[in-house]
């Protein structure tokens, strides 16, 4: 299994959002799985090429169509903007992988696998540690 990273600001308020929740679907469950399994670090020290909350991704799917992604707290979501909620079937997947590893995300005629390209913005990186 791929070792993944998140960072404790991340981990913290993914938790209370989840708290708030009255019944977990299998998303959520799915999030908790990648929360439980994830090295938790400080802001200050993920490594750069780790999607952290709010950063924006360009992957990368097996025809090699490529797409861009910031991924965001439910509240900001709006996939017409390209912001996918971490609550959504990509968004969980993607939490705290790196610049190289692939992942695979359901979808309507099967699974799908993208792979993480590049890491155009993550806030960490840019000495942003509370967003």
């Amino acid at each position: 299994m791929t070792q993944i990273f998140i960072t404790q600001f991340d981990l913290n308020r993914l938790h209370k959002i989840l708290k708030k929740r009255a019944q977990y679907d299998e998303y959520d469950r799915a999030l908790l799985v990648e929360l439980d399994r994830a090295r938790v670090v400080e802001p200050q020290s993920i490594p750069a090429d780790v999607i952290t909350m709010n950063s924006l991704v360009k992957l990368t799917d097996e025809s090699g169509k490529s797409s861009e992604y910031s991924l965001v707290f439910p509240e900001d979501a709006d996939m017409t903007a390209g912001k996918i909620s971490v609550l959504s079937p990509i968004g969980c997947s993607l939490i705290g992988y790196k610049v190289g590893q692939s992942i695979e995300i359901p979808a309507p005629k099967g699974n799908r696998k993208l792979t993480v390209e590049e890491i155009l913005y993550q806030p960490e990186r840019s000495g942003n540690f509370d967003l």
